[in-house]
C-alpha cells in the first residue's frame, strides 16, 4: 500500500516492539518503511536504499544515535532525520541539531508525532521560546542519564555521580519532577 506521494523511512531502534509498532504504523499510512536495531545494520540499509527520513532512536548498544545520524548525513545529506530519546536533553537536542537532525522528539512518540516532527514547528511554536527546565527536572534527567550509561547499576551510577548509594536510591524512589511544578 506504499504510495509515490510518501517518503520512504528508515527506523532505527534497538526496542524490537516499539520499533516494529511504529513501522506498522507507518506502513498503514502509506509508507515505505525499513527497520533496523542498530547503527551498522542501519548504515548497510541506508547505503543499499537510501531513505528521505530516518527516525534514530539516541541510546542503543553499539553504535550510538548521534553517530548513526552523522554517517546518515553523510552518506546522503538529503535524508531528513528525527531523533527519539527516552533520556532527553536540551544539550543533546543541540547536537542532534547540529549533526543534521531535522528534529528531536521524546519517547513514547507515535506515528503522528513523527510525521509532525518531519512536518517542521508549528507557526505557534516558531513564535515561542522553548521553556528550560527546571533544576529538579534537569537533576532527575541527568541522574537517569547516568544511571543508563552504567547499565542500571546504582552503586556504579553513585560512584560516577559523586553520592552515596544510599542517596542515589532517595532520589530515584521519587518521580519524575513535573515540568511546571
Amino acid at each position: 500500500m506504499t504510495t509515490k506521494n510518501n517518503p520512504s523511512v528508515l527506523l532505527v531502534d534497538d526496542d524490537s516492539v516499539f520499533r516494529e509498532r511504529l513501522a506498522r504504523a507507518l506502513r498503514n499510512r502509506g509508507y515505505e518503511v525499513w527497520t533496523a536495531g542498530g547503527g551498522a545494520e542501519a548504515l548497510e540499509l541506508a547505503r543499499r536504499e537510501s531513505p528521505e527520513r530516518a527516525v534514530v532512536d539516541l541510546r542503543m548498544e553499539g553504535m550510538g544515535g548521534l553517530a548513526v545520524v552523522a554517517e546518515l548525513k553523510r552518506i546522503d545529506p538529503a535524508t531528513e532525520v528525527v531523533v527519539l530519546t527516552g533520556y532527553g536533553s536540551i544539550a543533546t537536542a543541540v547536537e542532534a541539531t547540529k549533526l543534521g537532525a531535522t528534529n528531536f522528539l521524546p519517547k513514547p512518540s507515535d506515528a503522528d508525532d513523527v510525521l509532525r516532527a518531519f512536518a517542521g514547528p508549528s507557526a505557534e511554536e516558531v513564535g515561542s521560546a522553548p521553556e528550560a527546565p527546571t533544576l529538579a527536572r534537569a537533576e532527575w534527567e541527568h541522574i537517569n542519564r547516568v544511571l543508563a550509561d552504567s547499565s542500571g547499576n546504582i552503586s556504579e551510577a553513585a560512584r560516577r555521580l559523586g553520592i552515596h548509594r544510599r542517596s542515589l536510591q532517595r532520589k530515584l524512589q521519587r518521580f519524575a519532577p513535573e515540568e511546571h511544578a
